[in-house]
């Protein structure tokens, strides 16, 4: 638990082992709290001062009266004039501290270190909020019984019952769950948990209990077992039944209700004094929804207007889906769900099929967008490593729902998803969500692989000047030099070499990673061939997740997925979207994949989300330019667009379009740092805007 401990010159957030952040504050002098602070503050002072000087960190401002936000870049620049009114400031490092205040302030930039001042003494509560993700365990019986019991008290991570609960923020990290003889629900856990206006009652099994997680999560719905295991799973609140058909179609009238939900709640909670927040809000009207009276109902009263209105008339202008985990419903996957319930996915029952001989190059050929026919000549050329022996790994196809991100927390290797298991989740609670510093190990085992790794080093020499990486390139270095590089803690290990059914190669023979004490690279790059198995050992190790190969890949192959990778990664893309992005490059993408959490971010960007742009000709000298922001961990989130012509803010994973002349695209890519899909292929926004000039 983190706690906070008043010093001489401010405010001081004290860990388990050691302080974690100072504040220091101008004529500081001590009082009791008087503003109230969100649930995610475990402790708060209260304090008299001209100005606070802030820890580093991605910045969040909200404007209280209007509930409008903004997020600052960091360091900041420039100075940021606030209006009277009052605000809650969030700033989020190795600890969440959260500053409560009313009036005018300035925000400018301080040697690095966001200052905040006040004209006049200024009564401030601040606030800590514990990053480590230590959340409080219920003990249930390992039964149906105990399971409802468990998963109806995950709403207890919920920081608000009013339509917010759909913004990021306003989410934190449910209970865990552990099973035992005794059930144990934490006194802390029931306080955040009221009795709930809504019930959802299932046949007594697994396989309506985990699809029915995420939906009962975000409603705060009791779940309770019916007598019989013929019953039909029925949603009731004091007016309302709503009744589901048995599985399959089940578990996709379920996912298909909390896109509705959610996503109206996104739309409803802009009935503020400031008006609507997002463009999408429009849409309200053409279904007879009234966001005023909506935004103060109860959550019983707002999923029966949901239900009610005509949400097909719409559905298409909202976002798609940001991610479907397709999770095994056993106990052990039970106690994962927790992991999983934060960033609000579908939770589908895992079904795949064989993969038919020449079904993965065919899916490989439908994804590779290169246009230029010579381009997809020169995938030909490279070495081949005819003569290398890989682990031999069979994909299934498995049987996705709706959703743009997909995870298998379940037996089988899948393709175009990536396969999670359950220590990723734990491991990841091992390292700072938002890190200052990141440690960076390249390794090259081969020779004829030196482009790749000449690439790399320029990637990482080209990282966000806010980002201190710390860089090491090891060069033919033993199976104990590697196995000491894994041990170690680092944040990205990338490996380029080869791999064979001795493990990863070495200039004295294969490593294999079972013979590994423990992985303490957070992330790591497998770029070798076959080496799926390793990668998941990996992570089985201590890793959180990591990008692999299923089979034999070409050298140039590698060489573009890897470098592409790194650049993603380290502009903070999670995992997959990034190796999603990567793989397109070549025309056997679908040899890739990514093992263990796939919505991991290495770093979080200072943009709220990375965006990619897509751009193509019209054929009159002007441009049609997409903009992309989706992410599987921010749903619920807004942004503004690009474009001048919008200034409007709209939905994150709602893609906005538009046509720009030469001149107007020029000037888009000189004011962005960003990815763009251009002629077939990946370029940086910088890069590409000094190939057209």
């Amino acid at each position: 638990m983190v706690t906070l401990t008043v010093t001489d010159t401010g405010v001081q957030a004290v860990g388990p082992d050691t302080a974690t952040a100072v504040i220091t504050a101008d004529g500081w002098s001590a009082d009791d709290p008087s503003h109230e602070l969100p649930r995610a503050a475990v402790d708060s002072v209260g304090g008299v001062t001209t100005g606070l000087k802030l820890l580093p960190g991605v910045i969040r401002l909200r404007r209280l009266d209007s509930e409008t936000e903004r997020k600052l870049a960091a360091p900041v620049e420039g100075t940021v004039q606030l209006p009277a009114a009052p605000y809650l400031l969030c700033v989020e490092g190795a600890v969440t501290i959260f500053i409560r205040f009313d009036g005018e302030a300035t925000m400018t930039g301080a040697g690095g270190d966001p200052l905040l001042s006040f004209s006049d003494c200024r009564r401030v509560t601040v606030g800590v909020g514990d990053r480590s993700e230590r959340p409080e365990t219920v003990t249930v019986s390992q039964t149906p019984e105990g399971v409802a019991t468990a998963l109806s008290v995950m709403s207890a991570g919920h920081l608000t019952a009013t339509p917010d609960r759909s913004r990021p923020e306003m989410r934190a990290s449910p209970p865990r769950i552990e099973f035992g003889s005794v059930t144990t629900i934490p006194d802390s856990v029931a306080a955040r948990n009221p009795d709930s206006a809504v019930v959802f009652e299932l046949p007594p099994s697994l396989d309506y209990l985990v699809p029915a997680s995420s939906l009962a999560h975000y409603l705060g719905a009791e779940i309770r077992i019916a007598d019989g295991a013929d019953v039909s799973p029925t949603l009731r609140t004091a007016t309302l039944e709503h009744e589901f058909e048995p599985n399959p179609r089940y578990q996709s009238a379920v996912a298909s209700l909390l896109r509705r939900v959610f996503l109206l709640d996104c739309l409803v909670r802009g009935a503020d004094s400031n008006g609507r927040d997002v463009a999408e809000m429009e849409l309200l009207d053409e279904v007879g929804l009234d966001a005023d009276s909506l935004s103060r109902s109860d959550i019983d009263e707002r999923l029966e207007a949901y239900l009610d209105a005509p949400f097909a008339e719409i559905s298409d202008r909202l976002p798609d889906w940001h991610l479907s985990m397709y999770v095994s419903p056993s106990y052990d996957r039970v106690r994962t769900l927790p992991y999983l319930l934060q960033n609000v996915p579908n939770i589908f029952l895992p079904e795949a099929k064989p993969l038919g001989t020449d079904e993965r190059l065919s899916r490989s050929l439908d994804d590779f967008y290169r246009a230029d026919s010579t381009a997809a000549d020169e995938e030909t050329v490279g070495n081949t490593r005819a003569t290398e022996t890989v682990p031999g790994v069979t994909p299934v196809k498995p049987v996705l729902g709706p959703g743009r991100v997909h995870g298998w927390l379940a037996d089988g290797v899948p393709i175009d998803v990536f396969k999670s298991i359950s220590s990723a989740y734990e491991h990841r609670a091992r390292y700072p969500a938002n890190p200052q510093s990141l440690s960076v190990v390249a390794v090259l085992n081969d020779r004829r692989m030196i482009d790749e790794s000449t690439d790399a080093a320029r990637i990482y020499e080209s990282a966000p000047s806010e980002l201190d990486l710390d860089v090491t390139v090891k060069k033919r270095i033993t199976r104990a030099e590697l196995a000491a590089v894994f041990e170690s803690h680092h944040d990205l290990v990338h490996y380029i070499g080869h791999c064979d059914e001795s493990g990863l190669r070495c200039p004295d023979g294969g490593l294999a990673i079972t013979d590994l004490e423990v992985s303490n690279a957070q992330t790591f790059v497998l770029n070798a061939c076959g080496s799926y198995y390793e990668g998941l050992e990996l992570v089985e190790k201590g890793s959180v997740a990591g990008a692999v190969t299923f089979d034999k890949v070409l050298d140039r192959h590698a060489a573009r997925v890897g470098t592409t990778f790194v650049r993603l990664l380290i502009n903070g893309f999670c995992l997959e979207r990034a190796l999603a992005l990567a793989r397109r490059r070549i025309i056997m993408g679908k040899d890739y994949t990514v093992v263990g959490d796939g919505t991991h971010l290495l770093r979080e960007p200072n943009i709220p989300v990375p965006a990619v742009a897509t751009v193509t000709e019209n054929g009159d000298g002007s441009f049609r330019v997409a903009y992309d922001t989706n992410s599987p961990r921010t749903i619920g989130d807004s942004y503004a667009s690009p474009f001048p012509d919008d200034e409007r803010s709209h939905l994150r994973g709602s893609d906005r379009r538009t046509d720009l002349s030469a001149d107007d695209l020029a000037d888009f890519l000189a004011r962005t740092d960003m990815p763009v899909i251009y002629d077939g292929d990946i370029h940086w926004s910088g890069d590409l805007h000094r190939e057209l000039d």
